[in-house]
């Protein structure tokens, strides 16, 4: 990859109230983490620089339908999901934090439906409409939304980068194992300061 970053998208996983916010999020761990590595306002600094940029700012969230149907409890976070009726469109629990935005040109991208931002979603199709040749992501978590991002982007043909610090697992050692044992293969992993500085100047 080139000093610059090809026509680079910051791609924010899965920034909702019901997930960051510790009195109503599905994982008290990863709501923890997230607010201990301060992800929020790290990834709001990074998405000014993006926006300065003209580059685009993706928001990938989860809003179930209030029926939860296309919603199966094949896994644990489907049976968690259907049975806590959490991320339910309309409810505060799918609000993005407002240091986030979206701001008016950013992009959103939801699904009701799977647990990767790329399934049944608009994501792939406005990513290229955009131009998008590399996806810097951030957000959460690091146990299953961002790793399957960033194997769903790969294998689309995007080159993947992966803020560290923007991003948050369920604990420390669940965060440092994914990166070293999966992130690590399909992504290059930097501090989001290195990533602005390989920023282009423009779009």
């Amino acid at each position: 990859m080139p000093d610059h970053f090809p026509a680079p998208a910051l791609v924010i996983s899965e920034c909702q109230r019901g997930i960051l916010d510790p009195t109503s999020s599905v994982s008290s761990g990863l709501a923890r983490e997230a607010a201990e590595r301060s992800i929020v306002s790290r990834t709001a600094s990074l998405a000014r620089q993006f926006r300065d940029r003209g580059l685009p700012v993706v928001h990938c969230i989860i809003e179930h339908r209030a029926d939860q149907r296309g919603m199966l409890p094949n896994s644990y976070l489907g049976t968690m999901a259907l049975r806590t009726r959490s991320l339910i469109a309309g409810t505060p629990d799918v609000e993005i934090p407002s240091e986030l935005g979206p701001e008016p040109d950013d992009i959103v991208s939801s699904r009701a439906t799977g647990i990767t931002a790329f399934y049944g979603t608009d994501l792939d199709a406005m990513l290229r409409l955009e131009g998008v040749r590399t996806i810097v992501l951030a957000g959460v978590s690091t146990n299953v939304a961002i790793p399957g991002l960033a194997s769903e982007a790969v294998n689309r043909g995007y080159h993947v980068v992966l803020a560290e610090d923007c991003t948050a697992g369920t604990s420390p050692q669940a965060h440092a194992a994914m990166l070293e044992n999966l992130i690590g293969a399909l992504a290059r992993i930097m501090p989001s300061d290195d990533i602005v500085a390989r920023l282009p100047k423009n779009r």
